[in-house]
């Protein structure tokens, strides 16, 4: 299946780099590139792309903003951002919008296409640096509301893996039960957290430090 991508990017010179780059790779088509989210809810209607590459300090409507606008109208599009932004405020803005993953734009292109490729497979792929970081603010406290959500140690163990960016695949294949088992579990993890998506239960786990 040809993955159809979406770019958001306002430095010219990198936004016309990555879209001759993924655009020119196998398996991957961009439909469009723009230097910022003013018209997003048109463009995503209109291309109906499989996954966005976001920035996020662009001028007019910038990248945080704009996911936010294309979660009022579509939950199923990947949206992965991309950007030189590694703050802990940022990163968080952007799970708690609805992001599915959080790339630095210093990824090698080759690693760019993997995680592009994961997001449509159910992963959140992350840069190693965000995902350490991440897990790194999980533990930085004690206080944990576990009681607050009475989440089993299996469902702790499949969070902990979506928060690392695995696949429903890779989950099955960690922790050595059935694809139809892991489903099983995250849908009982989003009614106990009472979220609807993927991005939506790492960010509340993010939050309420669940980790």
């Amino acid at each position: 299946m040809m993955i159809r991508v979406l770019i958001y990017e306002d430095n010219a010179q990198f936004r016309e780099g990555l879209t001759m780059f993924i655009d020119g790779s196998i398996g991957f088509s961009v439909l469009a590139a723009y230097k910022n989210c003013d018209n997003i809810k048109e463009e995503v209607q209109k291309w109906k792309p499989n996954v966005i590459l976001m920035d996020i300090n662009m001028p007019g409507t910038d990248g945080l903003e704009g996911l936010r606008q294309i979660r009022e109208i579509n939950t199923e599009t990947k949206v992965l951002m991309l950007t030189v932004f590694d703050d802990n405020k940022n990163v968080f803005e952007a799970l708690r919008n609805g992001a599915d993953g959080y790339l630095l734009k210093k990824t090698p292109p080759a690693k760019l296409l993997e995680y592009i490729q994961d997001a449509t497979e159910g992963g959140a792929p992350m840069t190693s640096s965000i995902a350490a970081q991440v897990l790194k603010m999980f533990k930085a406290t004690a206080q944990t509301k576990h009681h607050e959500y009475d989440l089993s140690e299996r469902e702790r163990q499949v969070l902990h893996l979506l928060v690392e960016g695995y696949s429903y695949k890779m989950i099955a294949n960690d922790l050595f039960i059935a694809i139809d088992t892991v489903r099983s579990h995250i849908k009982k993890i989003y009614e106990k957290l009472h979220v609807n998506s993927k991005s939506e239960a790492v960010a509340k786990a993010f939050k309420d430090r669940l980790l």
